[in-house]
């Protein structure tokens, strides 16, 4: 396994609306996909926060707002699921 994977695991983080009873195989399918979600969108956040900084070192008013704008779009999308 991964150390990102062992690291979920060893958290106890899980989530409160899983729909399927606890322990079940499809419980942990629907905690292992829902954690995949969160990483997958902490990557796209962090390339829009790369951009953010790109722009402001080239001093590109607007750009920058506009990908942080974005990467904060992207991690509270993480929360309303």
């Amino acid at each position: 396994m991964t150390d990102d994977f062992n690291k979920w695991w060893d958290e106890d983080v899980l989530t409160e609306d899983n729909p399927f009873n606890g322990g079940t195989p499809a419980y942990w399918a629907w905690e292992g996909w829902c954690a995949a979600v969160k990483a997958e969108r902490e990557q796209c956040a962090k390339l829009c926060d790369g951009l953010a900084d790109m722009h402001a070192k080239m001093n590109q008013w607007g750009s920058h707002k506009t990908a942080d704008t974005l990467a904060q779009a992207i991690r509270a999308g993480a929360k309303h699921e």
